[in-house]
């Protein structure tokens, strides 16, 4: 083994770490296919979160109450028409999570 047994034998550097960490969202990450849905609302006006996915089906519903929930949508308006569509918009924090790296 060709080593300089100087540099070798020298502390390695210590340097500091800082994670980048909103505290709001710590411990209460979304799953990929929350997030997806999240960031389906920053193109629409108002941040309206789709009714269906990219291959025309609904999206599921357990997806969209586990974002009301978490407080990263909340109900924009009732559908008169289809009650049980369920028309929601981001909040804010949904829109810092949906535009994190």
């Amino acid at each position: 083994m060709f080593a300089d047994r100087d540099i070798a034998r020298r502390e390695a550097r210590s340097f500091d770490v800082f994670a980048l960490n909103d505290n709001e969202l710590e411990g209460n990450l979304p799953t990929l296919h929350e997030l997806l849905y999240l960031r389906r609302g920053l193109s629409q006006a108002g941040g309206k979160l789709p009714l269906f996915d990219l291959d025309g089906q609904d999206v599921d519903a357990a997806i969209v109450r586990r974002c009301l929930e978490r407080g990263w949508a909340e109900p924009w308006f009732n559908n008169p028409l289809k009650p049980e569509w369920l028309v929601c918009k981001l909040t804010q924090t949904g829109r810092r999570l949906a535009t994190a790296p």
